[in-house]
């Protein structure tokens, strides 16, 4: 049996290794819908579902390789707090959105704030960390 290519709905729980839920299909009540193995989903979550069986659960441990990846420092970045309207508003946590070179947003974390300058993390909040999946196959059609 081999899901690449179609699209399945799946019911999942995510969660850290220490148990914390970080997401949940169920808790929305209703599933998630994606074509496998075309990158929608992150790549361990692809490759646990393109085997399964509709009706099947399975749990898996998903290293950040095969998640988020890992954190890249190029993705920290300063900017002085004087070329940027507003900046002085803002609160180290606190996460916002920046605009790209081609007018793109993409979202960011205030990591450090002094007088002078601010400094972002583009990182995924998921960088770096362990995910863990408990998956329910509930039914697969051809992705037309």
């Amino acid at each position: 049996m081999n899901n690449e290519n179609k699209r399945c709905k799946v019911h999942y729980v995510g969660t850290f290794n220490d148990g914390t839920k970080f997401d949940s299909s169920y808790d929305r009540g209703e599933p998630l819908e994606f074509v496998c193995g075309v990158g929608m989903m992150i790549e361990g979550f692809d490759n646990a579902v393109k085997d399964m069986e509709v009706g099947q659960s399975i749990k898996v441990h998903l290293m950040p390789e095969e998640a988020y990846g890992m954190p890249d420092p190029q993705n920290i970045f300063s900017v002085a707090i004087n070329e940027l309207p507003g900046a002085e508003e803002l609160k180290v946590g606190q996460k916002v959105f920046l605009t790209g070179p081609m007018g793109q947003p993409f979202p960011v974390k205030v990591v450090d704030l002094n007088d002078t300058h601010i400094t972002f993390d583009a990182n995924h909040d998921m960088a770096g960390k362990e995910l863990n999946f408990e998956i329910e196959l509930i039914e697969v059609n051809d992705a037309n």
